[in-house]
Formats: C-alpha cells, sequence, structure tokens
C-alpha cells in the first residue's frame, strides 16, 4: 500500500512539475518504457517474445521489414521477382551497406543467417518462418545437410524455391527470427548484437535498461534522435510514475488504468491508439466429452456476457470477436459476433441433450488479467448449468496442458507473428496444427483446412481474402473456441516527442523517426 501512495504522489506532483509547460528535458535519448520483462537474448535466432523481437528491430534488418502500420516494404532487399507458379522467389539485395562493425553485407550472410536459424544444434528458437523454402525442415531435422530451396546466385541475388506457393511469403521474411547476421556470431552474440539496422548496441543492464546509438551510416538514413533507451520496469505502477515525472518518453497504459487516463483530459492528450493483432478467446476442446457438440459450444458463446467483460475488466480496450481475425485485417468481420442469449444457451443445451448442464474444467494462466476474465466467464457460464471448474496453473504449465489435450476450455490470447489473416485461420484452427502447432481446440474440419490451403496459395489478393472471409465464417459457426475480443493498444506519449506512431506489429517501429523537441507549444 505504502508503494502505490508514493506511486501516487510522485504523479500528482510530476504533473504539477512537468505539465505546466510542457518543458521538454535535455537530453536526447528517447527513453521508452513498453517492456516490462527482459529480452530473452539479443539474438535474432531466440526470438521468441516481444522485448526480443522489438530489441532485434533495432539493431538488426530483414530482407523485409514491417511499418508501423502492418505494411510489408523493401529492406535489406530492394526488390523481387516471383515466378509464373508463385514458388521462386528472387531478391536483389541492397548495396552499400555494413555491420556495425564495418563488414559488408552480402548474399552470403542471408545463407549464413538462414542455415543458422534452422540449425538442429541450435534448437532455441523457432525457425518455422523459414519452412515454406523448400528443403527447409529437412535441414531443420538434420535430415539434409544443405537447405535445398535457398541459392546465392551472387553478392547481390538470393533465390528462395518454395515447396509450394504462398503469396504472404515476403510477410515471413519480416519477422525477426529472419533478421541477417553477420557470418561469425560468437558464443556471446545474444548479448553483444551486431547487426545492420538503424541502431547500434550499446549496453545492456539486465532487468533495468538496455542502450542504443544510432547508425550513423545507416543506409535507410539515420535516426533523428542521437540514442535510443529501454527501460524495464515491471511494476506498472512504478513505470507509469516514471512517465509522469518526465523519466520516460513512451508508456504502455495497462488495462486497469485505461478509463484514468481516457478520461482525464490532461492524461487523454497524451495517448497513441491503434487496433492491436491480437486475440483473447478461449479454446474449447472439441474432442472432449459433451464439447463435441457443437450446440454445446454455441451454447458457450451465447452464454457469456463478452461486452461487460471487454468493458469492465480491459477498459474497453477492443472489440467483440465474431471469428479469429481481427477487423484491422482484411478478411476481418467487425459486425459478426455471438449475442448474449441465455435462454438460446439453455434452448441448445437441451437440443444437445443435456438439460441438467454439463461439467468442465477452465485453465487459466496466473498471469493478470486473466484469472479475472476466468472468474466472470465461470459465473455466465454457471447461469446457464455450465459447470466450469477453475484451474490456475503458470503460463508455461497451462500451454503444456492445453497443447496435450488435457484442458477442456482454455483462456488464451494470441498474438500476431505477421499481419495476414492466415496468421489466425492456420495456427488456431487448422487441424495440421492440432496441439503443438497452436489449434488446442483440436479442431478438425476437412472444409474449413480445404478452404485455407486454397488461401494460401491464391495468388490474387482479392480472390484469398475472399476465402479468408469464408473460413472465418465456418469457423464461427462451428465455435471451436469462446470468441471473447481483439484488443487495442494503448500508449502514452509525452508532448515533447514527435514522430512516434503506435505499431500495429510488434516490430513495426524502429524509432527512427522518433526525436524530442525543445518547443512544444502548439502549432
Amino acid at each position: 500500500m505504502r508503494r502505490v501512495l508514493l506511486a501516487a504522489a510522485l504523479a500528482s506532483l510530476s504533473i504539477i512539475a512537468c505539465r505546466g509547460g510542457d518543458a521538454s528535458p535535455a537530453r536526447r535519448t528517447i527513453i521508452d518504457s513498453r517492456d516490462n520483462y527482459d529480452p530473452r537474448s539479443l539474438d535474432p535466432a531466440k526470438s521468441t517474445d516481444v522485448p526480443t523481437g522489438r530489441a532485434v528491430g533495432y539493431v538488426f534488418d530483414g530482407l523485409t521489414r514491417f511499418t508501423p502500420d502492418a505494411k510489408v516494404v523493401p529492406a535489406l532487399a530492394t526488390r523481387w521477382e516471383i515466378s509464373p507458379d508463385g514458388k521462386t522467389y528472387t531478391f536483389h539485395l541492397r548495396g552499400g551497406v555494413t555491420f556495425h562493425d564495418g563488414k559488408p553485407f552480402t548474399a552470403r550472410q542471408v545463407q549464413h543467417s538462414f542455415e543458422r536459424v534452422l540449425d538442429p544444434k541450435e534448437r532455441g528458437g523457432r525457425g518455422w518462418p523459414l519452412y515454406p523454402i523448400a528443403g527447409a525442415q529437412d535441414y531443420a531435422n538434420g535430415k539434409a545437410t544443405s537447405i535445398a530451396g535457398l541459392t546465392v546466385r551472387d553478392d547481390s541475388t538470393v533465390v528462395l524455391a518454395l515447396a509450394e506457393p504462398l503469396p504472404i511469403f515476403p510477410k515471413l521474411l519480416a519477422m525477426p527470427v529472419a533478421a541477417i547476421v553477420p557470418d561469425s556470431t560468437p558464443a556471446d552474440f545474444g548479448e553483444h548484437p551486431i547487426g545492420t539496422g538503424p541502431w547500434r548496441f550499446v549496453e545492456w543492464k539486465h532487468d533495468d535498461y538496455l542502450k542504443y546509438a544510432r547508425n550513423e551510416k545507416y543506409w535507410g538514413g539515420k535516426a533523428a534522435s542521437d540514442s535510443l533507451m529501454t527501460r524495464i520496469i515491471a511494476e506498472p505502477s512504478t513505470a507509469v510514475a516514471e512517465f509522469e515525472s518526465g523519466n520516460v518518453d513512451i508508456l504502455y497504459i495497462p488495462e486497469s488504468d485505461t478509463r484514468r487516463w481516457e478520461n482525464t483530459d490532461e492524461r487523454s492528450a497524451t495517448l497513441a491508439s491503434a487496433p492491436g493483432l491480437r486475440m483473447w478467446y478461449t479454446a474449447i476442446n472439441t474432442t472432449r466429452g459433451p464439447l463435441r457438440d457443437v450446440r454445446v459450444r454455441q451454447a458457450i458463446n451465447y452464454a457469456v456476457d463478452v461486452r461487460t467483460i471487454l468493458d469492465q475488466l480491459i477498459g474497453g480496450r477492443g472489440t467483440l470477436a465474431g471469428g479469429v481475425i481481427p477487423p484491422a485485417l482484411e478478411g476481418g468481420d467487425s459486425t459478426r459476433h455471438y449475442a448474449y442469449d441465455t435462454t438460446k444457451a439453455k434452448q441448445l443445451l437441451t437440443e444437445a441433450g443435456f438439460a441438467k448442464g454439463i461439467d468442465v474444467q477452465l485453465w487459466c494462466s496466473q498471469t493478470p488479467p486473466f484469472p479475472r476474465l476466468a472468474e466472470a466467464i465461470q459465473s455466465y457460464l454457471a447461469a446457464v448449468g455450465i459447470r466450469a471448474t477453475l484451474v490456475q496453473r503458470e503460463a508455461a504449465a497451462m500451454r503444456e496442458a492445453a497443447r496435450k489435450g488435457e484442458t477442456d476450455l482454455v483462456l488464451k490470447d494470441w498474438f500476431a507473428d505477421y499481419p495476414d489473416a492466415e496468421n489466425f485461420l492456420y495456427p488456431l484452427l487448422h487441424s495440421a496444427n492440432k496441439g503443438v502447432g497452436g489449434n488446442v481446440s483440436f479442431y478438425e474440419s476437412q472444409a474449413f483446412d480445404k478452404i485455407v490451403d486454397a488461401a494460401r496459395r491464391e495468388p490474387n489478393d482479392a480472390k484469398r481474402v475472399a476465402l479468408y472471409r469464408q473460413a472465418d465464417q465456418l469457423a464461427f459457426n462451428d465455435a471451436p473456441m469462446l470468441f471473447l475480443f481483439f484488443y487495442r493498444d494503448l500508449d502514452a506519449v509525452q508532448p515533447w516527442i514527435r514522430g512516434y506512431q503506435l505499431p500495429s506489429i510488434l516490430n513495426g517501429q524502429d524509432m527512427r523517426g522518433v526525436s524530442i523537441v525543445h518547443d512544444t507549444r502548439p502549432r
């Protein structure tokens, strides 16, 4: 309690001290406090978490990259051609690029980087974004000594042959794991990285901060600020106090604080919002007991007042989900969702032969706000006769149980790895991904798989989006999950900051165009 009161006092004093004239700090370092835990590593091959992915985006480049609004654009590849059958990509590389140690970038490093990610001896990251390349999985499984589909034509040309057409492939290459590293990566590379990106690594004080200096020779133009610091602040109230004291420039607003910031004029003026490519849902194991019946799964959806949960527990930070494609992506539908209708829920349970209700287990992690969400869902289900016993576990243990098919219902969220509807439809619901692949509903529909498979191969954007919509509608009807909501990200940005755009994808903001201005008067 004393810590909370201290934070509140600091906040009040800082508003008076810093907001009076919106005086900008003398420093020329951008300070970002959005990460609340340490990166796993600064090595792209180990980029399995958000802080690592964000840091990799500062230090490294891929062949392609994401913009803040989740568009894919050229990076180390200036352009690429696609063969008529859609299976061969020829990438033309940017000339004159050097790594931070001065060594030149060539096609050789592309080959080395991809082989390194897929090396079966690494076993520390996730190489699946490169699996579409012919022979990549065989190489990763130790069945081949080279990647059959990867050819270095010359210093400035790389040819990637895919096992089958995949029009979204350039998006996969913008993911942190596909970033390009030097030929030589020492054992401590994850602590002292060297890339070609807009920021050079300077220092990492674990669980405290990371420092970067701008790359003065960056091919895309040097950053507007001299340096960048990422503060690691585990306690949200501490991060808020630091922001309101003027000690950090960018703050992630916790869900519990949303209303306080949005409903206060002075605070709301600092807010930046963007639809996040993140879905909250409860996977329904379609192989277990009564949950095999689609009517029971639909009843679960009708039984829960998702709108109230979103409003009261998440601060209204999102839109109701009616399928798995976020409305920010092509193919998403923002109008469709299950209504809150307890009469309909009871009717469906009766039709399915469960007029007296059913007993299930509802699993969730111990990470806030999941326990509170689970309790709310439990209460709504009880009102229609679905008796849910809550099972709370540490996040890793919960995920492991879900992957093994040991859960009835499991409350989860899903962050997009790349901005495409396929990244929700395929891993979450395709039968090829049951269990470990992400489909912890163990949903299997030949009709759904056929549509998604066709969409993955379809080169025409309009036709592919139409297939996405068709698959999403089918999943909505089959209800392999309790569809909750798509999240909305919310940051606070100091008035002296210019050029910051809240990204929809984790590595979509390289901070190159962000600066501190010394005159913050209205223009």
